[in-house]
């Protein structure tokens, strides 16, 4: 007969709670919360029928990890829901492994999806890149703040490029000032070595997978915002559709409901807070995109305002993304250049592999040849997809009916009629060159 457990986990220590399946408490036993602590209170109380059940932490993973072989199941409840449904007037450690342990026997203990060890390091990797730029932003807010208590501008306009930083090593600053800017650019030349380890490390995970290089095509969608995504979501079947997916990142709006009154919110923001801070972010590059993403986003944005246009694209970019990760099919309106681009430098970033460009031999030459006319070859979205060994995106005349017609009332039909074939485009013309010395040095003006 199966026996129940409520665990309390904490950092140092666990409260343990045993039932049986009338729901008399059978044992109660506080421990350390460590792998040696977790494996002998296995060991000496738990039988291989029994099931555990605790609440979503830091470690909890960890702990499921070092208790799933001595016991028949290990539950995952989300805490948010289980406090909704056994919330108590006196709520001490015992109490919370008491209630645990009872919901799970009454089977209401609203678990969370168990995430499989690739998900979970991702997790790990993405969230410590986060924190990083967090980190190294925060360096250099403080650098900036010293030279404005100091009433000095900014001495180059990149603060932090190389030229920057050999201004701000320069300057004639008090003792004070000098020891706090030298020690925040030792800190930032420190994070910013760390960041670049991570970012190899992820470089290379993200060109194996194949689920990355898809949510890549997306336009605004880099490898930090896929990776990120992915981490996020996990097991893409889980979710019904789309909405699903959104919903979870916490990018649908709030409902309160009561009679025949109904009041549409602010979004949830229930969910991972820094997949949804990424997702928004690369939908802020959406507002003069040609396809229908960039429809959406301007309609909306002059409907109502830019924050609510950027926030309901970002919630069409998850939407979007679970249809290609379940279809397994790239972005059909990317734009070839800047998804080529994104691709080719993971794959450098990864292998260190380049493509050689240029003119086949063979091919005739363009027109524009000898008119003194600059132009440059523009793939298309096809070439782009094969040459990055991704799946073909679904062609313009394969498209449903609903489809097409929503690219015309878009307007969106031409720009993906025209990125199924290739061209040229005209160079952006150079700067004349102006005489900068006597000496006859040349700069562009």
């Amino acid at each position: 007969m199966s026996r129940f457990v409520g665990l309390d986990i904490h950092k140092h220590e666990v409260e343990a709670c045993l039932i049986d399946a009338q729901g008399q408490v059978l044992l109660r036993h506080r421990f350390n919360c460590s792998r040696d602590g977790l494996e002998d209170f296995a060991r000496r109380h738990l039988l291989a029928q029994d099931k555990i059940a605790l609440e979503a932490t830091s470690h909890t993973w960890s702990v499921v990890a070092v208790l799933q072989p001595f016991v028949a199941d290990v539950v995952v409840s989300n805490p948010l829901r289980t406090k909704a449904i056994a919330e108590a007037k006196i709520k001490t450690d015992k109490v919370d492994a008491l209630v645990l342990a009872q919901l799970l026997r009454c089977d209401f203990l609203p678990s969370v999806w168990r995430p499989d060890p690739a998900t979970q390091r991702l997790r790990r990797l993405t969230g410590r890149r986060a924190s990083l730029v967090s980190d190294r932003t925060a360096i250099k807010n403080r650098l900036h703040a010293v030279l404005a208590e100091r009433l000095i501008p900014p001495p180059v306009d990149d603060l932090f490029g190389s030229r920057g930083l050999e201004a701000l090593g320069k300057l004639n600053l008090d003792e004070d000032g000098r020891l706090m800017i030298d020690s925040d650019m030792r800190l930032l030349q420190a994070v910013e070595q760390e960041i670049a380890l991570l970012d190899a490390l992820l470089a290379r995970l993200g060109y194996a997978e194949d689920r990355v290089r898809l949510l890549m095509t997306l336009p605004g969608v880099g490898l930090a915002v896929a990776q990120t995504l992915l981490a996020a979501l996990g097991d893409i079947a889980r979710f019904k559709d789309g909405d699903r997916a959104a919903s979870y990142l916490g990018l649908v709006p709030s409902t309160r409901q009561s009679g025949s009154h109904s009041y549409h919110g602010s979004i949830t923001k229930h969910g991972s807070g820094h997949a949804r801070w990424m997702l928004v972010q690369a939908a802020q590059h959406l507002s003069k995109h040609p396809g229908p993403l960039g429809h959406f986003f301007r309609r909306l944005a002059k409907k109502k305002n830019r924050n609510i246009a950027v926030v309901a694209t970002a919630r069409k970019l998850v939407v979007i993304a679970w249809h290609m990760l379940t279809k397994n099919e790239p972005y059909r309106y990317a734009q070839p250049e800047p998804t080529q681009t994104k691709l080719a430098t993971l794959r450098i970033a990864a292998t260190g592999q380049r493509k050689v460009g240029g003119t086949s031999k063979g091919s005739p030459r363009p027109e524009a040849y000898g008119t003194g006319r600059g132009t440059r070859a523009v793939p298309a979205l096809p070439q782009v997809y094969e040459g990055e060994n991704l799946p073909n995106a679904t062609a313009p005349g394969a498209l449903p009916d609903a489809e097409l017609r929503n690219l015309q009332a878009t307007g969106s039909l031409d720009f993906a009629l025209e990125i199924q074939s290739p061209r040229r485009k005209p160079r952006a013309p150079k700067a004349p060159l102006q005489a900068a010395t006597s000496e006859g040095e040349l700069t562009c003006s």
